[in-house]
């Protein structure tokens, strides 16, 4: 019998506002977060898995991030403040 795998989730960050015109998160960190990290977002009617593809502190693109760092990511679908970001392990 194959073993299923369990995915590993830590908060790494909360949502504070979403650009939906260019599907944008601001997200201020707990964890640091780089580029390539798989990432759940979770909330009241938010729930979907993603790649985090880019990363900008201030309108500058970055590869990965640090706690108490603000970035903004785009993202797959509409997020909402106080949505949780987890990191997938």
């Amino acid at each position: 019998m194959k073993e299923k795998q369990i995915v590993k989730e830590k908060p790494v960050g909360r949502v504070e506002s979403y650009f939906s015109s260019i599907s944008v998160a601001a997200i201020k960190l707990d964890a640091p977060l780089k580029k390539g990290d798989k990432i759940h977002i979770k909330g009241h009617t938010t729930d979907f898995e993603q790649k985090v593809g880019s990363m900008q502190i201030d309108r500058k693109d970055i590869k990965e991030a640090k706690k108490g760092d603000s970035i903004g990511i785009k993202t797959d679908d509409k997020v909402r403040p106080n949505d949780v970001v987890y990191k997938m392990e």
